[in-house]
């Protein structure tokens, strides 16, 4: 059984801040199952978007876990913006989780870049 999503954002949001980086919830969305988007911001004004990761991807035994992947990388912040307002229409119900961190690797699984 899949974690919930509010369940999940909020120990994501922990982890970060245990971490001594910054975190904040920028849009709640379903609080059973709302799709995840984490927002990276970096120091030099760029941003990485992560977004839920094809369910394609995964394994059987990974069905129950969650993946992102990276969506857009060290893009502009309107980029970043204007993609999230584009799947904000198609699902109203998600979650925009922004983070302030130079290094994210062990805060949540992301999913290999196809070669």
């Amino acid at each position: 059984m899949r974690l919930r999503s509010d369940i999940y954002v909020s120990a994501l949001v922990r982890r970060i801040f245990s971490k001594g980086s910054f975190a904040a919830i920028e849009k709640k969305g379903a609080q059973e199952a709302g799709a995840i988007f984490i927002r990276q911001r970096f120091r030099d004004g760029r941003e990485t978007l992560y977004a839920p990761a094809p369910q394609s991807i995964m394994s059987d035994h990974e069905t129950d876990s969650r993946f992102f992947e990276v969506r857009l990388e060290r893009a502009e912040p309107e980029e970043v913006l204007a993609f999230v307002e584009r799947e904000k229409r198609f699902d109203p119900d998600l979650w925009l989780v922004e983070l302030e961190a130079d290094d994210v690797s062990g805060l949540f699984p992301v999913a290999a870049a196809p070669d």
